[in-house]
């Protein structure tokens, strides 16, 4: 019988052998066999088959793992899920997997801070060519595709300004040539989007951000098709990536409820932007809600929701008004991370690093918020009495 995803978030990581609803926390280093034959046997089994129930050593997982990254490739609909201790170590892997001396990689210019840093920093010592496209003009990186191109970053919307990309595009480009494409998907998530059924061949996500939800576990996981899994594995393997059984149990939790949170951030911050969108001391809300935009376009095109990270631009002669506008913000937490339960706010004009774009000018400030699961009313009194202190 088919089954849509809010079922599957359901039912899905049961434990069938002690009948619980959810797998039992499995802690792990040694495993025990019975004779050097069975160890033996399970070290083939586990080079030859991505489908196992345990493995030879703990370093590869343990059942309350497994159970999460079975979970995750099913709502994926990818051929295999590798599980990562912090959502920026999926990208990490992602590229890791691929990348190799001589190659060159096109990154979204609108990428996340510690990707970009990876890729125009640390592969350089590595001699491999970075280069940025400009993600509101795919021309940019079709001009950019040369035979040593091996992989295509993506991260839509873009971090912090959040630019949404035709997707299709991107990936008519790289199956022309035959490069690997990964896509952040943390914003989105698998509920609003499938990159893998798109045609990308990775797509990350953040455990720590919506598949949690509650602000206290660190986790990301690289879920792939069958064309690159084995290069995959053995990155992830010889690596040593490898996910805490208790952070695994925490997000398998968190993910039972990931439709019901997601609608309602969705649901509470189309009412926060309506508020926005009448103050004037707002210049403009980067957020897929303007009908007729590219931005808009694109994420109608691709997504069956929005979630809840946006940011807006200030404009403001006086810097400290603007930070007194957060520091006056009662409900909204002023911290890193997102896709809790709670509002936060971050003044991210000083973590804006672009090529293509200058997105801060003389007095415009980018203020990024998360909506959090609070009363919108609440929220709206809240931001109504702060925007005073903007001068």
């Amino acid at each position: 019988m088919k089954i849509s995803d809010i079922t599957k978030f359901k039912h899905l990581a049961q434990d069938k052998i002690s009948r619980t609803a959810n797998p039992a926390i499995v802690r792990n280093s040694t495993i025990l066999f019975k004779t050097i034959q069975e160890l033996q046997k399970k070290e083939q089994e586990v080079k030859k088959n991505s489908n196992v129930d345990f493995y030879e050593y703990g370093r590869g997982g343990s059942q309350t793992t497994i159970a999460l990254q079975r979970f995750i490739a099913e709502i994926e609909l990818a051929y295999s899920t590798f599980l990562t201790s912090t959502g920026f170590g999926a990208v990490a892997l992602a590229i890791m997997s691929i990348c190799r001396p001589g190659d060159e990689i096109l990154v979204t210019d609108a990428v996340y801070g510690p990707t970009r840093m990876i890729t125009s920093k640390f592969l350089k010592s590595f001699k491999i060519k970075t280069d940025f496209y400009n993600p509101s003009d795919l021309k940019t990186l079709e001009s950019k595709l040369t035979k040593k191109t091996k992989m295509i970053f993506v991260e839509n919307p873009g971090s912090n300004t959040f630019e949404f990309q035709d997707l299709s595009k991107i990936l008519k480009f790289a199956k022309k040539k035959n490069i690997v494409t990964a896509i952040d998907n943390t914003w989105g998530t698998p509920f609003f989007i499938k990159p893998i059924k798109l045609g990308f061949d990775m797509s990350i996500s953040s455990g720590t951000k919506y598949f949690s939800g509650h602000s206290d576990v660190m986790l990301g996981s690289l879920s792939v098709n069958k064309k690159v899994y084995e290069r995959v594995k053995f990155c992830s393997k010889l690596l040593g990536y490898r996910a805490s059984p208790d952070d695994a149990y925490l997000v398998l939790r968190g993910l039972r409820t990931l439709d019901i949170r997601l609608k309602k951030h969705e649901e509470i911050t189309k009412k926060i932007i309506n508020f926005l969108k009448g103050e004037k001391k707002i210049k403009e809300i980067l957020y897929p809600y303007k009908k007729g935009t590219p931005n808009y376009e694109n994420w109608k095109k691709y997504y069956s929701g929005a979630t809840g990270l946006f940011s807006v631009f200030i404009y403001s002669k006086n810097q400290n008004s603007v930070f007194k506008f957060i520091n006056s913000l009662k409900l909204f937490g002023i911290g890193q991370s997102w896709g809790g339960f709670e509002s936060l706010v971050l003044y991210q004009s000083n973590n804006i690093d672009r090529k293509y774009k200058k997105y801060i000018k003389k007095n415009h400030h980018i203020v990024r918020f998360h909506i959090g699961l609070e009363d919108p009313s609440d929220l709206i009194a809240d931001l109504k009495q702060a925007i005073k202190k903007i001068k």
